[in-house]
């Protein structure tokens, strides 16, 4: 398919903003159009916070493409670097990139009084609303897991995994397996608490619950880095949806390398 129509979405530092004046006038150079309302391409601008306000701001759609150029420090989700810009703009214009679909997570929390239903690409932390201890009972598709006991529960999609997933010990796994990994954060394990420490994969099929135990009812919920406090939670819902984004490749993009150059060079 032939990309014409392309929106930036730049963070606001003065690097970010330098660079995406100059990408908007190499696009139109190169024949592309800068479009707000009916655009193809999607372009990050900055570092990983910003290819996810992107996201949200787009509200995952589907039917567009995204890509992010890198201005802020490890950017994984930034596939392009600054000094790449003329290159990705030829690769794009001769059509040599392609698209990886991407599984995102939806989550529905529910409480006595409402029901919240959202998107996260990364993941979503689970923690009491006063970083007490937390009780949590967790089922997947209804089949008891666990009764944890701890500061909280990482629950992270595959592209996630590289995120605070990793910092807390869980999994790399590759981008193009749609998956959730629940990981504990701080697990208690005594002879009073018996919890299962190190992280899990799930398959998409799969439906993880997750019910706070009485005294555990207002949660702190942590989705993508932004916080969200919910009183009275009776339970917390999440999946791989079947709703997938499309993030475009350039042809030569590969995970290993880049799991190789993000955290070893």
């Amino acid at each position: 398919m032939e990309i014409k129509r392309v929106k930036l979405f730049p963070n606001n530092n003065d690097k970010s903003l330098k660079l995406a004046k100059y990408l908007n006038n190499q696009l139109l150079e190169q024949g592309f159009i800068l479009d707000d309302d009916n655009y193809v391409l999607a372009i990050a601008i900055g570092g990983d916070g910003s290819y996810l306000r992107m996201l949200k701001e787009t509200e995952f759609n589907s039917n567009i493409y995204y890509i992010g150029i890198n201005t802020g420090t490890l950017g994984f989700l930034q596939e392009i670097k600054p000094e790449e810009i003329n290159t990705f703009l030829h690769k794009l214009k001769e059509g040599f990139y392609k698209i990886e679909q991407i599984g995102i997570q939806e989550t529905t929390i529910t409480t006595t009084k409402t029901e919240e239903y959202f998107y996260s690409l990364n993941e979503i932390l689970i923690r009491d609303k006063n970083l007490k201890t937390t009780n949590l009972l967790v089922k997947i598709d209804d089949v008891i897991l666990e009764k944890y006991t701890g500061d909280g529960l990482l629950i992270a999609t595959s592209i996630g995994s590289t995120a605070y997933n990793l910092s807390l010990g869980g999994s790399i796994v590759y981008s193009d397996l749609h998956t959730l990994q629940i990981t504990p954060v701080a697990p208690l394990n005594t002879r009073s608490y018996r919890n299962i420490l190190n992280s899990i994969v799930i398959p998409e099929s799969k439906i993880i619950d997750i019910i706070p135990g009485n005294n555990n009812k207002d949660l702190m919920i942590i989705v993508d880095g932004e916080n969200n406090i919910y009183n009275n939670v009776e339970k917390i819902s999440t999946s791989v949806s079947k709703k997938k984004i499309k993030c475009l490749r350039m042809n030569d993009y590969d995970y290993t390398k880049i799991i190789n150059d993000k955290f070893l060079k």
